[in-house]
C-alpha cells in the first residue's frame, strides 16, 4: 500500500505561509508595541529627573525651620545693638557675633530681603504691621520693623514694616 500522507521534509515545508494582510498587522502591533515601550521609558526619565529636582529642592530647604529660628536671634543682636548705640556703649563683640551668625546663615543660602524708608510697600515682600502719618507718599514705607529674608531666592519671611497712609 502507498502512503498518501505527505511528511514534512525540512523547515521550507513547515513555514506557516503569510498573507500581505497579516504582515501588516503584526507591522502595525508592532509599531504599537513599540510607541508604548519608548513612552514609557520617555516618562521613566521624566520621573526621575523630576525626583531629583523634588529631591534637591528638599534637602535645599529641609534648614528652613532652623533658619527661621536663627534669624529670631538675629533680631534680637540688631535690637541689643540699636539699644546699646542710643545710650552710647557699643560693644565690639556683639557686633562680631552678629557678622558672624550672618555669614553663617549666608552660606546656607538664607540672604536679606532690602528694605529702604521712601520705597513702595510690596505686599509680595512686606508685611505691613502699622499704617501711620507720614510726610512720605501714601503706601510707601515709613519704618522698617524686622528684616525679610529670602532662603535660596525663596522668600522665606517677608518684612515687617510701617506704611505712610
Amino acid at each position: 500500500m502507498e502512503d498518501t500522507t505527505q511528511q514534512a521534509n525540512g523547515p521550507e515545508e513547515q513555514a506557516v505561509a503569510l498573507e500581505p494582510t497579516d504582515i501588516g498587522q503584526i507591522t502595525k502591533e508592532r509599531d504599537e508595541y513599540l510607541d508604548g515601550w519608548q513612552r514609557a521609558r520617555a516618562e521613566l526619565v521624566n520621573y526621575k529627573r523630576d525626583e531629583s529636582k523634588r529631591s534637591d529642592d528638599l534637602m535645599k530647604f529641609a534648614n528652613g525651620a532652623l533658619i527661621r529660628e536663627l534669624i529670631a536671634v538675629v533680631d534680637n543682636f540688631e535690637l541689643a545693638i540699636a539699644a546699646m548705640e542710643r545710650q552710647g556703649a557699643v560693644e565690639k563683640g556683639i557686633y562680631l557675633i552678629k557678622a558672624q551668625l550672618e555669614d553663617i546663615l549666608k552660606q546656607y543660602g538664607l540672604e536679606k530681603v532690602i528694605v529702604e524708608i521712601g520705597q513702595a510697600f510690596d505686599p509680595s515682600l512686606h508685611d505691613a504691621i502699622a499704617s501711620v502719618s507720614s510726610e512720605l507718599p501714601s503706601g510707601t514705607i515709613t519704618e522698617a520693623v524686622e528684616r525679610g529674608y529670602y532662603l535660596h531666592g525663596k522668600l522665606l519671611r517677608p518684612s515687617r514694616v510701617k506704611v505712610s497712609q
